[in-house]
């Protein structure tokens, strides 16, 4: 069968095609009856709109700022590859990609930039940061000016389930599930390291990480979260500090996204031992160190499809609908030295 048209509608809802062009548009000037008539129209026809013609027609455009953290290195340039590969991707669809980094620590600037973007200029903006109430106000303010806003591999909480990341909760969980099996049944503690708890990524693996320590693996001890705060001498002095006073150490969970520089430091310090080592998202140093016997695991989320899944949603968002659950769904993946 033939699909159905904007003339298919108007005959059905008997309107002209310009009073439909106005509905599917959500132009103002459509009593509300006729607006009525021509949905019913939709769901009795079976019409989907074709956004890639109409957009073709009117030369829409989409410019997406990608805001990410100024600290961390490896993972970033992951994912700054795969934002300048989507450029290529979705060229067809008129799609522009652009980064911004920001400042993690600083939730004014970050307001600031947030409040700078011109809906003139910017369709989306796609934000990884930690949740607080400067950068909650703003992203309101942002989507009340008409730019689509989507927290990005750390969610924000008013948002629900509209933001591109993996199910951090089950992530952290898994990381414990390793550290648990992989000791042996051996008592005693593991220490924890993130840069900020502030970020919600940060805390959802956190929670997740506790739960099943503390129902499966009760002869292990989760020590409190050492933040680093993206900053390389107060992880030396915080990670030393954590060796000298637990001297039960078993395990080692790095949850913030960057591994390389608190790895780093328990390598110069312990150099290679029994302690079970796992952290967060693949990337060339924690593959080397997966494949030396320093690391014991990776979970990790592929950030190709975080960048694609991100430019999908926010196209979906500026053209007034969803984005496939399905398609969407970052899975969370666990990468040992075998599958590597």
């Amino acid at each position: 069968m033939l699909r159905p048209t904007t003339k298919d509608l108007a005959k059905e809802a008997g309107v002209s095609r310009a009073t439909v062009d106005r509905v599917l548009n959500g132009r103002d000037g459509v009593k509300e009856k006729t607006v009525t008539r021509v949905n019913e129209a939709i769901a009795k026809l079976g019409f989907v709109r074709n956004i890639q013609a109409a957009n073709l027609a009117k030369s829409q455009k989409y410019r997406f700022v990608f805001a990410l953290p100024r600290s961390g290195d490896q993972f970033k340039d992951e994912i700054i590859r795969h934002i300048e590969e989507a450029g290529a991707t979705f060229a067809e669809d008129l799609v522009w990609c652009d980064v911004h980094q920001i400042d993690e620590n600083d939730p004014h600037s970050i307001a600031a930039f947030l409040t700078s973007l011109d809906p003139k200029t910017t369709s989306g903006v796609a934000i990884m940061a930690p949740e607080t109430p400067q950068v909650r106000d703003a992203i309101y303010r942002l989507e009340q000016r008409g730019v689509a806003a989507l927290p990005f591999i750390s969610d924000q909480t008013t948002m629900k389930d509209h933001w591109v990341g993996m199910n951090n909760h089950s992530a952290g969980a898994t990381a414990a599930n390793l550290i648990g099996r992989f000791s042996n049944c051996a008592g005693g503690s593991i220490m924890i390291i993130a840069e900020s708890m502030q970020s919600r990524d940060s805390l959802e693996r956190r929670l997740g990480f506790d739960a099943e320590i503390n129902e499966n693996f009760p002869n292990l001890r989760a020590l409190p979260s050492l933040e680093t705060y993206g900053n390389p001498d107060r992880a030396q002095d915080i990670i030393e500090s954590a060796f000298r006073n637990n001297s039960d150490l078993v395990g080692l969970y790095v949850l913030s996204s960057e591994a390389r520089p608190p790895l780093s430091v328990v390598q110069e310090l312990i150099g290679t031992t029994d302690l079970i080592k796992i952290a967060h998202e693949r990337t060339p140093f924690t593959e080397s160190a997966l494949k030396s016997g320093n690391l014991d695991g990776i979970i990790a989320q592929n950030p190709g499809h975080l960048v694609r899944s991100a430019v999908r949603k926010l196209k979906a968002n500026v053209d007034g609908r969803q984005a496939k659950g399905s398609q969407e769904r970052i899975r969370v993946e666990v990468i040992l030295r075998t599958n590597l």
